[in-house]
This record gives structure tokens, C-alpha cells and sequence, in this order.
């Protein structure tokens, strides 16, 4: 995987022999005149066999004549925190949000500082696996992180969880058109007892709501443990379209042959579920000294 610009923005390329761009910064930031930027890429040889995009995620009406396939992501419709407090989420999980306060945790706002940046590096430091699979923030250094967390400064806001004056998790928001995103979502293992995370969801919602923001976007929509937490939290499959334009003849055989598809989208759930047992199994395998299992 690696990036390249084209007209100034980054499109990540996957793949060695069959190669897909796509739009880096989505779904934060999308396409706003895609027949244009697809023909430009076209005549400019630009190096990939395909390129796909999606619609902003409050957009579902396919709008161009490519060819559409469905995103999943995951989404929790907002009207008013009470509602989602009181409606949209249950018993265990209204609890875990509230727990959070009761445990002495604050979750305010707060800004990009060295501090809170330090802050960051010690919860990505926890642990080198997070849900089963190696956590590809683990060891990065403090200049790399602030850079990283310095995406979107002008539409983005960061919520801390502090507990005795440290900081035990952290949202960061990215506000969009009638959607706002978590970006980054994470909490210290050690601190879970806290319930810091169920507290910044439940803070995210609140301000949404408090901003007349209609939906709280969190990812993709997923499996296992990750896509319960969604869940419970009142987050629903929500389908946007995403297409997919063939740049040469590789890449219209490509498509044709429905090869532009990740393996897991192809291969018996059962399957895939067992894949991920043992992936799981081989991560924590390799770090059984470090490793927490959770989050």
C-alpha cells in the first residue's frame, strides 16, 4: 500500500499486479466533481488499474454512471441525546455510558496539545494487539502521532476521558455535511473498568445533537466483538454507494471478473469467522507477555 497525488489529492493504491486507487481521506473527504476527476485520471496514465470513490455518507441517490456497488458503515441516527440515551440503546449499554460519570471520569473537550498528545502515546503504547490483530499505531514515536492526529484542524474536535487528572481515552470528531465522524475512538485497557469509551460515544452523540448534527458515523459495519460495541450504541448498517472505474483494459477484466473484491467478501462467512479465530490466535501468540485482550 502506498500513496500518490493526483491535482493535490492523495489516493491510496493497493495491490501489486492488479492495482485500485482509491480516495485516501474518505470518507472524511470525498469527490465533489467525480466525471471530471475520473476523465483527468484517465488521460493522464495515471499508474493504477482501477479507481473507486464513494458518495458522502448522508448521500444514498447513485448519482454517476459507473459501476455502484453498496458501502456498509456503520451509523447512529441522532435527533436528541434523551432519545438515543433512552430509545436507541439498551439497558446494559445506558448504564456503561452513565458509569463513566459516576466513576469520577470528566469527558470535555480539549485541544491538540503536547500533553494531550503524550497522552495519546501512552494509550497506543499499552498494547501492541487491539481486536485480535496487531495495532498499527503501537510504537509509533510523539512527532508521528501529532502529526497524524493534525488531520482536518479547521472541522475537527477532540473529546478526552480524564481520571484523576490522566487521560484514559480519546475521540477525535470530524465534522462533515450532516454527518459528524470518530475518526479515532480508543481508551486504556486498564481503565476499562471506567467505561471511558461508552462515556466519549455517549459525549459524541450529546454534541451532535446539541449541533443539529442528524447522524454520528463510526467506520464500517462490522463483525465480532467491535460490531456488537457498534450496536449496542445504536449504531445501524447504513448503505452508501461506492463505485468502481476501470482505468485500462486490466482493469475492466479486473472488475469483470469481480477480482476488484477484498477475500473476506468472497469467501463463506463461516469461513472467514474461522480466519479470524486464528488470526487472533497468532497475534496473541506472538505478544502473550504484552498483550490485554479486549477493546
Amino acid at each position: 500500500m502506498d500513496t500518490q497525488y493526483f491535482e493535490g489529492r492523495p489516493l491510496t493504491i493497493t495491490g501489486r499486479i492488479l492495482r485500485t486507487a482509491t480516495v485516501r481521506d474518505e470518507p472524511y473527504e470525498c469527490l465533489v466533481q467525480p466525471e471530471g476527476f475520473v476523465s483527468r485520471l484517465k488521460k493522464a496514465g495515471f499508474k493504477a488499474d482501477l479507481f473507486s470513490f464513494m458518495q458522502e455518507i448522508c448521500d444514498r441517490t447513485p448519482r454517476y454512471p459507473f459501476h455502484l456497488e453498496w458501502e456498509s458503515l456503520a451509523v447512529v441516527p441522532i435527533t436528541t441525546y434523551e432519545t438515543w440515551l433512552k430509545k436507541q440503546i439498551n439497558d446494559k449499554t445506558r448504564n456503561l455510558v452513565r458509569k463513566a460519570q459516576k466513576n469520577g471520569v470528566e469527558i470535555r473537550r480539549t485541544d491538540l496539545t503536547d500533553e494531550f498528545v503524550r497522552g495519546v502515546v501512552e494509550i497506543y503504547n499499552e498494547t501492541p494487539v487491539r481486536q485480535g490483530k496487531p495495532f498499527k499505531h503501537f510504537g509509533k514515536d510523539f512527532e508521528t502521532i501529532k502529526r497524524e492526529l493534525s488531520t482536518f484542524p479547521d472541522r475537527s474536535d477532540f473529546l478526552g476521558a480524564f481520571w484523576n487528572g490522566e487521560l484514559i481515552g480519546f475521540v477525535k470528531v470530524v465534522w462533515g455535511r450532516d454527518v459528524a465522524s470518530l475518526m479515532h475512538i480508543l481508551s486504556k485497557i486498564g481503565r476499562r473498568d471506567k467505561a471511558p469509551t461508552n462515556g466519549l460515544v455517549g459525549r459524541a452523540v450529546e454534541v451532535c445533537a446539541e449541533r443539529k448534527i442528524p447522524a454520528l458515523h463510526y467506520s464500517v459495519w462490522s463483525k465480532g466483538g467491535l460490531g456488537d460495541f457498534k450496536r449496542h450504541h445504536g449504531f445501524i448498517r447504513h448503505e452508501t454507494p461506492r463505485y468502481f472505474v476501470p482505468l485500462n483494459l486490466r482493469g475492466e477484466v479486473m472488475l469483470k471478473l469481480k477480482l476488484h473484491r477484498k477475500l473476506v467478501d468472497v469467501i463463506p462467512e463461516g469461513w472467514a469467522d474461522q480466519l479470524i479465530l486464528l488470526r487472533n490466535k497468532f497475534s496473541y501468540l506472538r505478544h502473550p507477555a504484552k498483550t490485554v485482550p479486549g477493546q
